[in-house]
């Protein structure tokens, strides 16, 4: 759907009157184009304390072929990042202003009392204005409940506070997140540092992801253009949207993607398997039959290796003039169904060793909504799923994580009230809606084979909205 404020803001006569009037500006963001580098313009790395990732971070850099520069605070980086023969050099030298960058990275792990934050607050005080438009922070820290002593943990939750409110300072496009790595699992990172490097990540801000020890086999794609490649993946709810931007990106990155939704939705449902070069299948999959129909499909070609669920409906009422087949087809579907599905495709070994699987929860389910309590309740449940089915599925190296998206411009956006339209848009740190492929792009990061490390997270996709911060 088109905004028609973000178009005008960035026209020449629209830039000086939003100017002018003091009102957001919001930035095209930059999304990503099959074939394009992971990170377009140098980055700038910092660290606090006896850092731990250096090594894993320039192996990291090198392997994407990045142009690096140390803080005057790290000159340590100048001779790790020659070791690993990637080109590096000093930001900021003798005085002078330093060059715009399009990514910090600090590495925060060395960080073990609060009276060390100051490492944090030299490197983002120095950097903050030399960020190009729709820049990259990362922090990358310990897990604080695997650190070993109070203090450790505390200095490293303090990040948290950090990363969200440098999502909210920097604006511009730029994105701020923070990286818990567990120790053991650095050499799963790269997966998810390609995700928020690049484009890919545009609607992504102020998260906070955990990469544990590897669940499952671990297998770099040959080609990380082609990270799918291969790979049989189901996507429900496909036939429009969310779902169908969700198929679309899976076959660009090589997947064999079987698009499911209703009967009632088969003329979309095959126009998207159509493009995509995949398999259309109509099904209800709230029936009482579908999991073992699931199963049954998934063998006959192999087994699945990733299932998305995104279908979902919603019956918005407030409670007390709720019936309670609304609420009842709601939770059914958005929840009990996926409970359902998971438990057949696990237990039978329809889903392939190391498979994925991805669900798609809510802000709704995180800040809850009125009129929504069904939507709410189902949306939170996904999340309690992932949480507690993680370390479950783990034991059969399978992983599974959720995305929550915000305001995404979709058909059914459109239908919402000018006003409140309006405010989904502007109440998060980009000043505008979010668009389909920007939750398919976490999606396929969570499917991806180098996501082994990756499992238990639940990642919203809404700018940073103010709902639910």
């Amino acid at each position: 759907m088109n905004d028609g404020y973000l178009n005008f803001a960035n026209s020449p006569m629209g830039a000086k009157l939003i100017t002018a009037l003091g009102l957001p500006k919001p930035m095209p963001l930059q999304r990503y184009e099959p074939g394009q580098p992971v990170i377009q313009g140098s980055v700038l790395i910092g660290g606090g304390g006896e850092p731990e990732l250096l090594n894993t971070l320039a192996q990291f850099f090198k392997s994407i072929q990045a142009q690096t520069l140390a803080h005057e605070r790290l000159p340590q980086w100048v001779s790790i990042a020659n070791q690993h023969g990637l080109t590096t050099g000093r930001w900021a030298t003798q005085g002078q202003k330093g060059e715009k960058v399009k990514a910090l990275v600090f590495d925060a792990t060395g960080l073990s009392d609060s009276t060390q934050s100051d490492a944090l607050y030299w490197f983002f005080h120095d950097t903050a204005r030399s960020l190009l438009p729709c820049a990259r922070v990362i922090v990358i820290g310990r897990p604080p409940e695997e650190c070993t002593t109070p203090r450790k943990a505390t200095v490293q939750r303090s990040l948290e506070g950090l990363t969200r409110s440098l999502g909210k300072e920097l604006k511009k496009g730029a994105t701020a997140q923070l990286v818990y790595v567990s120790e053991g699992a650095e050499s799963q990172l790269d997966s998810t540092l390609r995700f928020l490097c690049s484009p890919r990540s545009a609607y992504v801000s102020a998260q906070v992801i955990r990469v544990r020890q590897a669940i499952g086999p671990v297998s770099a794609p040959a080609d990380w253009n082609q990270a799918l490649a291969g790979k049989k993946v189901l996507v429900t709810g496909a036939s429009r949207g969310i779902g169908a931007a969700i198929a679309e990106v899976m076959a660009r990155e090589g997947a064999q993607v079987i698009a499911l939704d209703v009967p009632q939705a088969i003329s979309g449902l095959e126009e998207v398997a159509k493009k995509i070069g995949g398999t259309a299948l109509a099904m209800d999959i709230g029936a009482a039959d579908a999991p073992q129909k699931l199963v049954d499909a998934a063998k006959a070609q192999g087994g699945c290796d990733v299932i998305v669920h995104n279908a979902g409906i919603t019956r918005d009422k407030t409670i007390a003039n709720m019936k309670e087949h609304l609420w009842q087809q709601v939770v059914n579907v958005n929840l009990s169904t996926q409970e359902r599905i998971n438990d057949a495709l696990v237990e039978s070994g329809a889903i392939t060793a190391g498979g994925r699987i991805v669900c798609v929860s809510s802000i709704s389910g995180i800040a809850g909504n009125m009129g929504q309590t069904n939507y709410a309740v189902s949306k939170a449940g996904v999340i309690g799923m992932v949480q507690s089915c993680a370390p479950v599925f783990a034991a059969k190296g399978i992983t599974i994580n959720a995305v929550a998206p915000g305001f995404i411009e979709t058909q059914m956006t459109a239908a919402i009230p000018f006003a409140i339209r309006e405010a989904g848009r502007r109440m998060n740190s980009m000043n505008q809606g979010g668009q389909p492929v920007d939750v398919a792009e976490a999606i396929c990061w969570f499917a991806s084979p180098a996501s082994a490390g990756v499992t238990g997270n639940v990642i919203r996709v809404c700018g940073q909205s103010l709902i639910g911060a």
